[in-house]
């Protein structure tokens, strides 16, 4: 599911949890609910890619130190 999805489904749950307990908000304050999950899924995204792109680094680093060793 990708991250617009999953926001879109996160603000109708909570939606849902809002109708059942007998409340109700504006429709524009889902969609601000929607973008603000959306900007926390991208974050954390980020950040794993970023870890991941630093564990790569490091590998190809180790990776260049071991062949410049056996030539």
């Amino acid at each position: 599911m990708h991250q617009s999805d999953h926001a879109q489904a996160m603000a109708e749950r909570f939606r849902e949890l809002v109708e059942d307990a007998g409340d109700s908000l504006p429709a524009n304050h889902y969609d601000e609910l929607k973008l603000i999950i959306e900007a926390g899924l991208d974050t954390a995204l980020i950040e794993v890619m970023e870890k991941i792109a630093g564990e790569l680094n490091k590998m190809s680093h180790d990776i260049q130190n071991k062949a410049e060793f056996f030539n």
